[in-house]
């Protein structure tokens, strides 16, 4: 009857070991989803909670432990009292020590493996915000280096680099490249007569619409000064006259006036077999032909005629 109580006991408290475990491989099944891209703090919060939860996991564990200690030892506690098996009881005792030790010293190497794991995941997080402050850092680096800092587009240097890209893609693929050049018309003017500031406004505005004039897979560069270049990837005579519509008709509010921006435009087709310095050449000579014909902006007209196309 005695062996039989303690069988019974041992199996109750197995029953609760059983569902302790089902718990914890509910939670190890379905972890909480982590977003792809998430902010530096946000990821640190994250951290912090799955911290939380890892404590609560490695202390069910420990109970865990516990228990299955104390539906082992229920086996013995029959066989403890009986004093006609003296000496199973002694051995049985033996073992039951013995596994007591054992899960206490599983708990203590549990309990170092979590703290461990806490204090790298604390590195990580440390590391995850020095690359932020990194990444921010470099982008700004980049801006600096890549982009014109009054309007945003690409600066000079970016744009001859990016040009001699894409006549390398061009040639491999023998697919069409056009460069657009455009030279706005009285900036010059604009600064003597209403200052810095307004000729700064002109060009900003101006930038800000020829961004959005073309295509993604364009290239807008200022050069310096009133001079823009614009790299047309794969792009077709009427679809560069579809960006110079958009261009058309902007004017420029500034205090008490309204500054017409006005342009004149060069275009021209990649050669096989030219440089870069050549391609840039022909498209000047398009545009300061554009100049000398006097297709100015002032008769709307006018504006929206184009220049024939330099082959």
């Amino acid at each position: 009857m005695e062996h039989t109580c303690g069988v019974q006991r041992g199996i109750a408290v197995l029953k609760e070991v059983r569902q302790c475990v089902s718990v914890i491989g509910m939670v190890e099944t379905n972890p909480s989803p982590v977003p792809a891209n998430i902010q530096p703090e946000a990821f640190r919060e994250h951290l912090r909670k799955l911290d939380r939860r890892q404590w609560w996991l490695w202390s069910s564990t420990v109970l865990i432990l516990v228990l299955l200690t104390i539906a082992v030892a229920s086996f013995a506690f029959p066989a403890m009292l009986s004093i006609e098996q003296v000496t199973y009881s002694f051995y049985l005792n033996q073992a039951v020590r013995a596994l007591v030790g054992i899960v206490l010293l599983f708990s203590v190497y549990v309990v170092y493996q979590q703290t461990m794991i806490v204090r790298m995941r604390n590195e990580l997080a440390d590391q995850i915000q020095s690359l932020a402050k990194v990444q921010i850092l470099t982008d700004e680096v980049y801006k600096l280096a890549a982009l014109d800092q009054l309007t945003g587009l690409y600066n000079r240097r970016s744009g001859e680099q990016r040009l001699a890209e894409e006549i390398s893609r061009a040639v491999r693929h023998e697919r069409p490249l056009t460069i657009l050049l455009i030279d706005l018309d009285g900036l010059k003017q604009i600064n003597d007569r209403l200052g810095h500031a307004a000729g700064d406004l002109v060009l900003k505005t101006f930038s800000e619409r020829l961004r959005k004039a073309i295509r993604g897979s364009d290239l807008a560069v200022r050069l310096g000064g009133d001079e823009f270049m614009v790299l047309l990837p794969e792009c077709r005579a009427d679809e560069v006259k579809h960006v110079l519509n958009r261009l058309e008709g902007l004017d420029v509010q500034y205090e008490d006036n309204k500054i017409p921006c006005r342009f004149s435009r060069g275009w021209t087709d990649y050669k096989p077999g030219e440089t870069a310095e050549e391609l840039m050449r022909r498209g000047d000579v398009a545009l300061y032909e554009n100049k000398r014909a006097g297709k100015k902006s002032a008769d709307p007209s006018q504006s929206k005629s184009v220049p024939q196309h330099m082959l």
